[in-house]
């Protein structure tokens, strides 16, 4: 028996007027002999706002974030930002 560690993209959902995309992932510990789940619900999360960099991303998030993203919302977003916090802008 050996034990190893399986992440499951669990969740992912569209949050706000500028559709930030939620990712949930459960890191979970199986037996890879038996393929019992020895532990579960040891959760992970993280958010991405419009515009951000997909690269890396699983291709379920990346397919989401591009058809919620639309230009329109990227540049919503990007007027917002620079009106609430002009100096965390990137020159």
């Amino acid at each position: 028996m050996a034990l190893v560690e399986r992440t499951i993209l669990d969740k992912i959902e569209i949050v706000g007027p500028f559709k930030h995309v939620q990712v949930r992932k459960d890191m979970q510990i199986i037996d890879d002999s038996t393929g019992e789940v020895k532990s579960r619900g040891n959760w992970h999360r993280y958010a991405l706002s419009p515009g951000d960099d997909l690269s890396g991303q699983p291709a379920d998030v990346t397919a989401v974030a591009n058809v919620v993203w639309t230009p329109e919302i990227v540049a919503a977003y990007k007027a917002y930002r620079a009106e609430t916090a002009p100096s965390l802008e990137p020159e």
